[in-house]
């Protein structure tokens, strides 16, 4: 009788932990049937460009939250890489030009220094965190601010567009005409990620922070460093988004990627990956990231409008983080 009310406290335990999932997969489910076109090709591919982007900002900000902290300064990390790339990737006979005398610019060269732009940010925001004990919180929401006024200042709040085709293709075309080149660019990433998170000592030591920072420290990882690297390489995910968000978007402006970090934070949470630190998988954020895209494409073919969107996904937020807090609570 103790083990089937074991067994039984389980399932309830495993259905309301995982409650989010299972309420938008039903809704998705519902949705797939009684509309058409819901489960064409067309909108799958739909869902996984939109998905790309998002995966790689929310795999950035997953490595913040393993380590018990966070990163709000992503969305405006990832305006500031689709502006710089919608600054130096003009066509030449574009009208209104940023740069009028600027050349033909290597598309590879852009893509290394967004990277590079990004990535300090990212580097300050480790230092801020690490060395001056800052909470990543505060930290991110000042270079949040930082950021976006750089951005002000650098495109003058000019939109961007007239890409060139070359670039634009990374985010329009598809492989063998059927997978878009954006999901295969997260791919590579989420597998890199992978590897570091699960092979490389850098994963073992963001886990053990995450789980006990004192304790990690004693065992001699090299707690600041570990965070400097996370939130570095964040960012950089994060420039990598904006490039390819602009790519896809066909045009930049300073508001490109407003609100993808509250997106990734609670994809990341729907994911498995906990608030609390210590815990998250690659292959959760990738569910999360696509149930949360599901979620916003259900919704728009139930002709909800974009204003009750926002709601919903505010509730999912909150939701998450409460089931969240609910699994640690019951680990202790």
């Amino acid at each position: 009788m103790n083990k089937s009310k074991a067994n039984s406290k389980r399932v309830v335990d495993l259905l309301i932990n995982n409650a989010i999932i299972i309420i938008l997969l039903v809704m998705v489910l519902v949705v797939g049937v009684t509309r058409d076109n819901f489960f064409s090709w067309n909108n799958v591919v739909n869902i996984s460009m939109n998905t790309a982007v998002r995966f790689i900002v929310a795999v950035g900000v997953s490595g913040c939250l393993i380590v018990k902290g966070t990163d709000l300064s992503a969305g405006r990390i990832v305006g500031m890489g689709a502006c710089i790339a919608g600054t130096l990737l003009q066509r030449a006979d574009a009208s209104n030009k940023f740069f009028p005398n600027l050349g033909e610019v290597n598309m590879l060269l852009v893509f290394l220094l967004i990277i590079v732009v990004c990535g300090i940010a990212g580097l300050v925001n480790g230092l801020i965190i690490a060395y001056l004990k800052v909470p990543p919180f505060i930290a991110t929401l000042g270079m949040q601010t930082v950021v976006y006024g750089i951005c002000l200042v650098y495109t003058g709040a000019s939109p961007l567009g007239s890409f060139r085709s070359d670039y634009t293709s990374i985010g329009t075309q598809r492989l063998f005409g059927y997978i878009p080149y954006l999901a295969i660019f997260a791919l590579i990433i989420g597998l890199a990620m992978w590897f570091l998170y699960n092979m490389c000592r850098h994963g073992k030591y963001m886990y053990a922070i995450g789980g006990n920072e004192v304790s990690a420290e004693v065992s001699g990882v090299n707690v600041k460093k570990t965070l400097i690297i996370i939130y570095t390489l964040a960012a950089a995910l994060y420039g990598i988004a904006g490039f390819l968000l602009a790519a896809k978007s066909g045009g930049a402006t300073v508001n490109s990627g407003d609100g993808y970090e509250l997106e990734a934070i609670a994809a990341c949470t729907i994911g498995g990956v906990s608030t609390s630190g210590g815990v998250g998988k690659i292959s959760g954020i990738l569910l999360g990231v696509l149930v949360f895209e599901l979620l916003k494409t259900a919704l728009q073919f139930l002709g909800v409008g974009s204003d009750y969107t926002y709601i919903v996904q505010g509730v999912v937020i909150v939701f998450a983080v409460a089931l969240d807090i609910r699994k640690y609570i019951a680990k202790k």
